[in-house]
This record gives C-alpha cells, structure tokens and sequence, in this order.
C-alpha cells in the first residue's frame, strides 16, 4: 500500500525484455541499503518487487500483465519514473489510499497554466470514468491528486508548483500516457452494492428492512 507521495524522481538505466516480461533497473537517491529483497516499491504509480540491488540502483522484475496493462513497456534508458517505498505502519497517511494496481492508460490532452499552478487535462476510457468524481482522488503515474472536473472519457486536476517540480509530471508533453490508478473505496462500493447470486443487491428495500431507512 502507499500514499501517492512521490519520494524521489529515478532515472532508468536498463530494461531488458524477456519475451512478454522484463527486468527494469532505475537509478535512485532513495537509501538503497535500506531497501531489502522483496520490499515493494510503487514504480510511476505501479507495484513492483525489488529482486536486486547494486550501489544506487534498484531492480524489479516486471510480469507480462504489469507489461501489458501500464506504460512501463514504453520506459527507455535516461528517463524519470515516480518512486515511492511502500507504506510502514504508522506513517503519517499524507496522501490517499494507493495500491498500486494500474486500472488504465491515460493520455495527457491538454495542459495550461494559471496562478502558477498547470492545469492538465486527461483523457482515459470511458468505463474507468465512473470512479472519478470531482474533489475526488486519483493517482497519476503513482502521484495522489485530487480531481478537478470529469468528463465523459476526461478528468482535469490542478497541480501545484511543488508537485511539479518533485515529479515527472513537469515532463509530460501533450499525447503522452500516464498509470492511472481510481480510487479504490469507489470501485469497492459498486462491487458491494451489485447483484449477486441469490441476492437483488443495495436497494431501498433491502436498507429499510435493515433498519437503515
């Protein structure tokens, strides 16, 4: 689990393909010893398993579903990926609830700046578009932010100039895609309230003979 707290932009400098799956290596100034075989590190939003370190590098295995469902498949050598460590018990909950599970590709429509602040628009398929809702959380590339507007296939968020400057975002260009990860508690509550086997799902009867209405 992490927060969506971007701890260090790292640089990759290898992934070697092995068929459908792949070995990435990234560069980072988080304290590498400190990190141990196995720990979990989300990798531009993605949760990936640390299998070896050397000096001030990281290395994860990269399973063909992770390939195949996020953007680390288009990573090449010298560029900046998001890293945080995984969430410790007791650390302070700064961000929102991430998982590391990528739901979809995003691509960066537009971009703006106002105050200071840039404005960026994505676009995403349309059936993700339900999880969004505005004032809402989503995490970009593993970065937690909250959503300005939704669209029907779009969301918009506003990005501080701290923020811009401590993640890749800064170097999105327009038609670039991005990890995007919803908010867990609303695709938790769809499943929770659908029709199941024997049962009609949520309904106001149901709350009413529960003592809910």
């Amino acid at each position: 689990m992490f927060t969506g707290l971007i701890e260090d932009i790292g640089r990759v400098t290898a992934i070697e393909r092995r068929g459908s799956a792949a070995v990435l290596t990234v560069a980072t100034a988080l304290p590498v010893a400190e990190v141990a075989f196995g720990d979990s590190i989300a990798v531009n939003g993605a949760c990936l398993t640390v299998t070896a370190k050397q000096g001030a590098t990281l290395s994860f295995d990269v399973s063909p579903e992770s390939m195949a469902c996020t953007t680390l498949a288009s990573l090449r050598a010298g560029q900046g990926v998001n890293l945080e460590r995984a969430l410790r018990l007791g650390d302070r909950m700064g961000g929102h609830i991430v998982t590391g599970h990528i739901d979809c590709i995003g691509r960066l429509a537009r971009s703006s700046e106002s105050s200071g602040n840039h404005v960026l628009d994505f676009s995403l398929p349309a059936e993700n578009v339900r999880y969004l809702i505005s004032k809402g959380s989503v995490a970009i590339n593993g970065i937690s932010l909250t959503v300005n507007t939704v669209g029907s296939s779009s969301f918009s968020v506003n990005i501080i100039p701290h923020t811009f400057k401590m993640t890749t975002l800064a170097k999105l260009n327009t038609g670039d895609q991005v990890n995007i990860e919803t908010d867990i508690i609303g695709k938790y509550v769809e499943r929770l309230t659908q029709p199941r086997s024997g049962s009609g799902g949520l309904s106001m009867n149901v709350l009413m003979e529960n003592g809910f209405l």
